[in-house]
C-alpha cells in the first residue's frame, strides 16, 4: 500500500512538472532543452544564471515559470548605484512605536530575479551571498527567514564588459546551473513576432502549481535512488578536474552536491525513480563549466566546456544494469 502511495504521489509531481514545461513553451520557443534545464534546477532546489546576449528572453523565460509555478516574482534591474540594502533590506526607527522596524528588501520573495547582476558593486553582490546558500538574510544582527520555496535567477551579458564587476567565484560556485539561450531559429523567431501582433504571450500562461506543490516536487527529487557507483562516477568526474594541468580551479564539494541534485531532477523529468550515468552526463557541462578558473595558458586554447567535454570523453561510465534498479522503476 507504501509502495502504491509512493508511486502516485511521484506520477502527481512528474505530470505537474510536465504541464509547467508546456505553460513556459507558449512564450519561449525552440528552446526546450534550456527550458528542462531549468526547471530541473528549480526542482533541485538551485539558483540559476542564464548568460546570454541582450532581448534572447532571459527575463521573459523567469517570469513565465513564476506564473506557471505561481511563485511570488521580485525583478530588481542592478546598476552601480544599487545598494546592498536595496537587496536584503534595512532598519528604520519608529517614531512612534519607539522600536527599531525592518523593511524587506528585494530579495523577500520566491523568485528573485536578478537582472544584469555584474552591472552592480561588488559590495552589493556579496549581499547575495548568505540569501543563496541559507536561505535568509541578516541585518543588524538579526536573521531574517526567506519565503520557501526560494530561487535566485541572475542574468549576465557575456559581451559588453564597460561598466561590468565580474562576479566572485564564491558567488558563482552558488548557482547550480549556467544555462544560455542563444538566438532563435527563423521559423520559431517568425512566430514570435506574431505572438507580439496581439498581446504579451505572457498573459495567456496558467498557474499550474503553488509553492507547497513545489516543496513537495522538490522533497520527491530527494528521494530518487543513485546507485553507489553513480556516486563513484560523479566524485572521479570532479576530481579530474582538481587534477587538470589547465584547469587552475576545479569543482568545489558544492558542485558535486548540484550535479548530484540535477542528475536526480534530471531522472525524475524522464519518468525514472533512479539515476543512470547519462543523467550525469546531461547536465555536467551546464552544472560544471561556470565553477571552473583555467589557467593563463589555457585560456588562449580551450574554454571550460571543452576542457569538460575531453574529461567527460576520458572518464570510464560505470554500467548500472536496468535489471537492479527494477524496485525504483519507472511511475
Amino acid at each position: 500500500m507504501e509502495t502504491q502511495t509512493t508511486g502516485t504521489r511521484f506520477r502527481e509531481a512528474y505530470d505537474h512538472a510536465r504541464q509547467v514545461v508546456e505553460e513556459v513553451r507558449k512564450v519561449i520557443m525552440d528552446k526546450d532543452e534550456v527550458i528542462v534545464k531549468m526547471l530541473m534546477a528549480i526542482l533541485a532546489g538551485g539558483h540559476i544564471l542564464i548568460e546570454d546576449v541582450p532581448g534572447v528572453g532571459k527575463t521573459t523565460l523567469a517570469l513565465a515559470f513564476s506564473r506557471a509555478m505561481d511563485l511570488a516574482c521580485k525583478w530588481l534591474q542592478f546598476t552601480p548605484d544599487v545598494m546592498p540594502s536595496d537587496v536584503v533590506g534595512f532598519t528604520m526607527y519608529n517614531k512612534l512605536t519607539q522600536t527599531f522596524e525592518f523593511k524587506q528588501g528585494a530579495a523577500f520573495c520566491n523568485l528573485f530575479l536578478a537582472d544584469e547582476i555584474n552591472r552592480t558593486s561588488t559590495k552589493t553582490q556579496s549581499a547575495l551571498l548568505e540569501l543563496m546558500e541559507e536561505r535568509r538574510v541578516t541585518v543588524d544582527g538579526v536573521s531574517h527567514e526567506l519565503p520557501r520555496p526560494y530561487i535566485v535567477i541572475a542574468t549576465q551579458n557575456p559581451i559588453g564588459s564597460v561598466g561590468t564587476q565580474p562576479l566572485p567565484d564564491s558567488q558563482l560556485d552558488r548557482f547550480m546551473v549556467c544555462l544560455s539561450m542563444g538566438y532563435p531559429d527563423p521559423r520559431s523567431e517568425i512566430d514570435i513576432l506574431k505572438g507580439r501582433q496581439t498581446g504579451n504571450p505572457l498573459s495567456s500562461v496558467r498557474q499550474i502549481v503553488q509553492a507547497d506543490v513545489i516543496l513537495q516536487m522538490q522533497s520527491a527529487i530527494e528521494q530518487i535512488h543513485m546507485e553507489h557507483s553513480v556516486y563513484e562516477y560523479i566524485i572521479n568526474l570532479v576530481t579530474a578536474t582538481r587534477r587538470h594541468p589547465l584547469i587552475k580551479l576545479g569543482i568545489s564539494p558544492r558542485g558535486s552536491l548540484a550535479m548530484m541534485r540535477m542528475a536526480k531532477a534530471c531522472a525524475f523529468l524522464q519518468d525514472r525513480l533512479y539515476v543512470t550515468p547519462n543523467d550525469v552526463k546531461y547536465v555536467f557541462l551546464n552544472t560544471c563549466a561556470h565553477r571552473l578558473v583555467l589557467s593563463t595558458k589555457a585560456k588562449a586554447a580551450h574554454t571550460a566546456s571543452s576542457l569538460l567535454e575531453e574529461l567527460l570523453n576520458e572518464t570510464a561510465m560505470p554500467f548500472v544494469l536496468e535489471e537492479r534498479n527494477r524496485v525504483y522503476g519507472t511511475r
